[in-house]
């Protein structure tokens, strides 16, 4: 691995090499734009992101540890926390303890929060297909297979 040191020689600075061409900063203007695109459908649910997308984790990994739905979800713990009590008081996830591990808890769905992320999905899917406009389905998968790699790069996580 290199160190921090032979990395500033050979990578050119953010000035020389420009916003356009620096990954991160375009990953975080897609984000920015899919998050602006549904923002209205989640206020209308009374969604915040995090709450959105901790709704869309458990549509997929349902009854998943809070510590691991805060990665998947990527959201600070403290900040998943005041999600998941709002989205508990609106009757749309339970918690339970973890059978295995009476300090974790697991948290689940429950239909009502089905249904408000099946509500949100189809204008979910929308923003998606729009960020692939123009782009062939080769190209598409190509490019979700890179991040998929950049993901295993530096991931803390086994998932």
């Amino acid at each position: 691995m290199t160190d921090m040191k032979d990395a500033d020689v050979a990578s050119p600075r953010l000035g020389e090499m420009g916003l356009e061409n620096f990954a991160p900063y375009l990953m975080n203007r897609i984000i920015g734009r899919y998050n602006a695109a549904i923002n209205s459908e989640m206020a209308a649910l009374g969604l915040t992101t995090p709450q959105m997308r901790s709704l869309a984790v458990l549509s997929v990994v349902d009854g998943v540890l809070i510590r691991e739905l805060a990665v998947y979800a990527v959201v600070q713990q403290s900040t998943l926390s005041r999600a998941l009590d709002q989205l508990a008081q609106n009757g749309l996830i339970r918690r339970e303890t973890d059978e295995n591990d009476s300090r974790a808890t697991r948290v689940f769905l429950t239909n009502t929060g089905r249904e408000a992320y099946e509500r949100l999905w189809p204008h979910m899917a929308a923003a998606y297909e729009a960020m692939f406009v123009g782009i062939e389905e080769d190209e598409k998968r190509a490019f979700v297979g890179t991040l998929q790699k950049m993901l295993r790069n530096i991931r803390k996580h086994d998932f």
